[in-house]
Order: C-alpha cells, then sequence, then structure tokens
C-alpha cells in the first residue's frame, strides 16, 4: 500500500535538516576561529615571555659579567661531564 504521507514527510525532513545542518556548520566555525585565535594568543604570550627572558639575561651579563662567564663554564663543564658519562655507559 502507497502512503501518500510518506513523500510529504521526507519533503518536511529535507527541509528541516537544511537550517539545522546550517547551524551546526556556523558552530563549527565559530570553535575553530576561537581555537585559532587561542593558539595565536598563546604564541604572543610565549613570544612575549621568551624577549623578556632575552633581555633579562642581556642586562645580566652586562652588569655580572665574571658571574655570567663562571656560570656559563660550569654548565658547559656539567654538560661536558654528563656527555662523557652517557657515553662511557652505552658503550
Amino acid at each position: 500500500m502507497f502512503d501518500p504521507k510518506i513523500p510529504e514527510s521526507g519533503n518536511s525532513l529535507a527541509a528541516q535538516a537544511g537550517p539545522l545542518i546550517d547551524r551546526t556548520a556556523e558552530k563549527a566555525s565559530a570553535m575553530a576561529h576561537r581555537g585559532l585565535d587561542a593558539v595565536i594568543e598563546g604564541t604572543d604570550h610565549l613570544r612575549a615571555k621568551a624577549q623578556h627572558a632575552g633581555d633579562s639575561t642581556v642586562d645580566y651579563i652586562r652588569h655580572e659579567p665574571v658571574k655570567a662567564m663562571l656560570m656559563a663554564a660550569a654548565a658547559g663543564a656539567a654538560l661536558t661531564a654528563l656527555i662523557s658519562l652517557l657515553s662511557r655507559s652505552r658503550t
């Protein structure tokens, strides 16, 4: 038996689906934009922190050159010792 209401209900569902799909696409686009904005803001924040750290380091070296040189030498010696220990344990 053929029910004449079936094609009408199919058209009704299709008419309702269009706006629903549009709203869903708009929400997805808005979420993508918010995510991108958050990434850009985070990148800017990290860039500013790195710039501040660099500036602080340059200021410290300018005001305390002997201490800065001794700390760099100590860090280099520590890294050399660590690399030496690691290379011995692998052989």
